[in-house]
């Protein structure tokens, strides 16, 4: 009799699962008896339906719009009645609506929406809710939600936008991928389904569930097992079966192939939450303009939305107050069952009513900690893992074993970058030394080349505005039968005056690709002598440069200049307004070929020469490969990047360097719309900066800025350009910690390129660039100017440190440049002159200290110019620096005139000493002169013509001369009559001017 009972239950137990069981088959579920939260749709279109909860109890509270991430269903804030989101927030005196996308296979159009359309949607829903209400509307978002909140927030620049809230929303995606997934791997292979699997393939429903559980495949296992086992207990199952029913099968909606495609390339390739520059409907967008405060709750076991990437928006948005939760749960565990129940969402109510002033900040928040940019793991620790089943790992023997995996995987990680840096590198070098005379390889071409790669992928930002690789190449095309049209030939010289815009990038490569050769033109009062000097008759001009340009040239065709133009002077003549043309009516000739230029072929003129005698310095293709080529490897510039092009165009480091390394690399291009502190900072974040370009004294005004309202915490990675002062470029590696700089340098005659890649040695110009000229460096008599030779009749070649002058070898015999000597080192040798002298250092690394012209002939020997501008640049009260001769050659003075950065003139005779204190008495200049500015070029370079014409300055207690023991006292009349000083400069221009980079 004893076991009828216990047979009793067991049949019980048999017939209450069988029961159960049959209702889960046929309904899907237990009959939880629960009903949901009542709501009324406020606005239907395509996007969304948008649901107001509790309509006929409205609260008057604060509004706040909850929105679910692309593949949940909006539910998700439903899930049980009186434990939910919106239950909990609406008894806390808050107004919740949500935005329900619906499942986009069920739509209209559904499966054809952008991540794009999800923003611009909630934009108008707030720009709703806001009329509706009157007042600000709190951002609240699950996962991609936050996300998509986050996008909103910033697409908006935060306008009627009261607070953000984000649960398990990652920002900086590549920081920690989830299950630990290596970001070098998984990045590109992102780029791989975008580009060819997302554009023809969408996720249905059932296969974004599984997805789901696939990341956390034990714990989805054990569930269906505890589930199961208690199949007989339906008082134990019901408390969470609402919540089981929505993971299992109510809660996944369809994903957009085009979504997914957009949500992988701007947002895991590309990282762009975090760096900015991402792209909304052609607007530019940066997590950077986010002022609103920002709630991020983190979940301590969350490997989906983890910790590290959560975190990413404390340096993304710095202009935001941040602060952070965190909860022992995983991603899920965030916003449905007990613990959201009992702190995420009351958490979340107390943060809204203290920004509406209800009520006291919440004890659970707390500022979020600024993490390093460089993150060292995910964030989700060992125990949390174990805790909650997201890895059945032990954790015997975790001291040693954690030294010996982290020490594994640095070597990994340092195996992995040295790879990715040569299969990026080595086929851009092996390209570079395979062109041969013959080669096709120009601008255009290039350029078209990345067109067919890289079609729909953003290329030109400017001003809020974004270009294509198409329609910049369409563009192109269409300016080439403009030119056509206008009777432009290959090989014709043709002139190009025009801000840098993108109009003058498509001018540029429009004429390459027609096979011209492009001479860029600053602004100057010596146009008629380029003009004359490149033997050109036709200008292509900007409508700003077209009245500068009329006088001189025989005609000027106008390009470019925006909606808002008008071309009075157009006659269809003299002046040609190209945007008139239509490009389908004409007729191509036969002789046309797309891109014909080859290596050989001479494809720019420029011109240098300062204060001096205007020399054009032409440069052929094969030239032009050879720094664009150079600089993408040096700057390692790859699609990732964002290319700040700020050096002019008609500047050699705007061309060579900026441009064509932009193009190698297949780097978007961001144009300034001004060169200030205020834009910089602006557009830095805005576009997503990651490499700035610079020409001289460029960014002396910006890093200079005591409020520049840039932080530490910026994408820029790099600054690239040449002729940068020491002392400037100290303070940009102060101002920027985490960016390098590369100084590029090119001879005039563009046979020699180096760079500084390390940036480890402020000042110096670096070595030859790999797969470019070798250089060597010839021993020079600086006073006679000429070589010195060896016993054999050869030239020297100079000793580490001994002044020489600089050579580069050349291996194409009809490349356009400078006079090239032979047998100069040995037999059949062939050297160009560079018309530079420099030092070489113990390391190979090379130093500019004058050009052969502007070595200043003293009493006591050669002064070097360069090596003063450096030692004083350094001073931490002056600007900029310029040095210039008086006098005739074997008597010259070298006079070093300075400009303040303070307006105090904090100048003294004590720390001039100091600032030169590296240099020789007999290398120092004769005479310091402090001045209240000095000029600079349309390439920000800093000009001494304006003081080399008065001579010798005046004295004043503004000029100090150096004494015979090289100290540095004020300059009086009595000094200047002693020591014979002629105050005239009539002797002192230099006969030529140093050509320079």
């Amino acid at each position: 009799m004893v076991g009828i009972p216990n047979v009793g239950r067991a049949l019980d137990r048999v017939v209450a699962t069988a029961q159960n069981g049959l209702e889960v088959i046929r309904m899907g579920g237990l009959d939880t008896g629960t009903r949901p939260t009542p709501f009324r749709v406020e606005e239907t279109a395509p996007m969304y339906r948008l649901r107001r909860y509790f309509p006929d109890d409205l609260n008057g509270g604060p509004p706040v719009l909850l929105i679910p991430p692309m593949m949940v269903s909006a539910n998700v804030y439903d899930v049980t009645p009186h434990n939910g989101a919106v239950s909990i927030l609406h008894g806390q005196g808050i107004d919740p609506w949500v935005v329900d996308f619906g499942s986009p296979d069920q739509e209209a159009g559904g499966m054809e929406r952008t991540l794009a359309d999800h923003i611009v949607a909630i934009d108008q829903i707030i720009d709703l809710m806001h009329e509706e209400t009157g007042r600000d509307v709190h951002l609240v978002g699950y996962s991609q939600g936050g996300m998509f909140a986050y996008q909103a927030a910033a697409y908006r620049r935060s306008q009627q936008i009261a607070s953000l809230t984000t649960f398990g929303s990652p920002v900086d995606v590549l920081a920690a991928l989830p299950l630990g997934l290596p970001a070098n791997i998984m990045a590109p292979l992102a780029e791989v389904f975008a580009d060819n699997v997302f554009n023809r393939l969408n996720i249905p429903g059932w296969l974004a569930r599984t997805g789901f559980q696939l990341l956390d495949p034990v714990k989805a296992a054990r569930s269906r097992i505890d589930f199961l086992r208690q199949l007989h207990d339906r008082d134990a199952l019901l408390p969470r079966e609402d919540q089981r029913r929505f993971l299992e099968a109510d809660g996944w909606v369809a994903w957009s192939g085009p979504a997914i495609a957009e949500l992988l390339r701007q947002f895991v390739v590309h990282n762009r939450m975090v760096s900015g520059g991402f792209v909304i409907r052609d607007h530019l967008v940066t997590l950077a303009e986010i002022t609103c405060p920002v709630l991020a709750f983190v979940g301590g076991a969350d490997d989906i939305g983890q910790p590290a990437a959560v975190r990413g928006i404390r340096r993304a948005a710095p202009r935001a107050d941040v602060y952070e939760t965190m909860l022992p749960v995983g991603h899920f565990g965030l916003v449905v069952g007990s613990v959201s129940g009992a702190q995420s969402w009351p958490t979340t109510a107390r943060w809204i009513q203290w920004h509406e002033g209800n009520g006291d900040k919440p004890e659970a928040i707390a500022p979020m900690a600024v993490t390093p940019q460089q993150s060292s793991g995910s964030g989700v620790s060992l125990a949390s893992r174990v805790t909650h089943g997201i890895g059945a790992v032990a954790d015997a023997g975790a001291g040693v074993s954690r030294e010996m995996v982290a020490a594994a995987g640095s070597f990994r990680r340092t195996s992995q970058a040295v790879l990715r840096e040569s299969v990026r590198t080595l086929p851009r070098l092996m390209r570079l030394g395979q062109i041969q005379p013959g080669t096709r390889i120009s601008l255009g071409k290039l350029m078209s080349e990345n067109a067919e790669r890289a079609g729909r992928r953003e290329l030109f930002l400017f001003e809020d505005r974004v270009l294509s690789h198409t329609e910049v190449n369409t563009r192109i095309d269409n300016v080439v039968r403009g030119l056509i049209q206008c009777g432009v030939r290959p090989g014709e010289h043709v002139g190009v005056m025009m801000e840098t815009r993108p109009s003058a990038l498509v001018a540029i490569a429009a004429l390459s690709r027609l096979g011209a050769v492009v001479v860029p033109l600053p602004p100057s009062s010596d146009l008629a002598t380029m003009l004359r000097l490149a033997d050109v008759l036709v200008v292509v001009a900007d409508p700003v440069s077209l009245d500068e340009c009329v006088p001189h040239a025989e005609r000027v065709l106008v390009l470019g200049g925006g909606d808002a133009r008008s071309i009075p002077q157009a006659d269809g003549d003299k002046v040609i307004d190209m945007e008139q043309i239509d490009p389908d009516r004409v007729e191509v000739p036969s002789w046309y070929r797309s891109d014909p230029g080859l290596a050989s072929d001479l494809a720019f003129i420029l011109f240098t020469g300062a204060d001096g005698a205007l020399q054009k310095w032409p440069i052929s293709n094969h030239r032009w490969a050879m720094s664009a080529f150079g600089a993408a490897s040096a700057a390692s510039l790859t699609d990732n990047d964002t290319v700040y092009c700020l050096t002019p165009l008609h500047h050699a480091s705007g061309l060579l360097t900026t441009l064509g390394a932009t193009v190698v690399g297949g780097s978007r291009i961001a144009l300034s719309s001004g060169i200030g502190p205020e834009s910089f900072a602006r557009e830095v974040y805005r576009y997503g900066i990651t490499v700035v370009s610079y020409t001289w004294t460029m960014m002396r005004d910006i890093v200079r800025d005591t409020d520049l309202a840039i932080t530490d915490h910026n994408p820029i990675r790099l600054f690239i350009g040449s002729g940068m002062p020491a002392g400037l470029w100290d303070d940009v590696v102060e101002r920027f910690p985490d960016a390098g700089v590369i100084e590029f340098y090119a001879t005039a005659d563009g046979a020699a390129i180096l760079a500084n890649i390390s940036g480890g040695k402020v000042g110096s110009v670096g070595r030859p660039l790999p797969e470019t000229n070798r250089v060597r460096v010839a021993a020079w008599d600086v006073v006679e100017e000429r070589f010195l030779l060896d016993p054999r009749g050869f030239v020297r070649e100079a000793h580490v440190d001994e002044v020489g002058l600089l050579l580069a070898q050349t291996r194409q015999r009809n490349e356009t440049g400078a006079t090239v000597l032979r047998d100069v080192f040995g037999r059949h040798d062939r050297w160009e002159t560079s018309g530079q002298l420099v030092r070489r250092d113990v390391d190979g690394d090379h130093w500019l200290v004058a050009g052969v012209h502007s070595v200043i002939k003293s009493s006591e020997g050669p002064v070097y110019p360069q090596p003063i501008i450096s030692a004083l640049s350094r001073h931490p009260d002056v600007d900029q620096v310029v040095v210039y001769p008086v006098g005739t050659p074997g008597s010259q003075l070298a006079v070093a005139v300075v400009s303040p950065r303070r307006t105090t003139h904090a100048l003294t005779v004590s720390s001039l000493r100091v600032a030169l204190a590296g240099l020789s008495a007999a290398e120092r200049p004769h005479i310091v002169w402090a001045v209240d500015d000095i000029p600079v070029s349309h390439s920000y370079r800093p000009l001494p013509g304006s003081f080399r014409a008065q001579g010798l300055p005046k004295p004043s207690a503004r000029v100090w001369y150096r004494d015979d023991t090289g100290r540095y006292r004020r300059l009086t009349r009595t000094v200047l009559a002693e020591k014979e000083w002629e105050m005239s400069s009539a002797d002192a221009a230099a006969p030529n001017a140093a050509r320079t980079s």
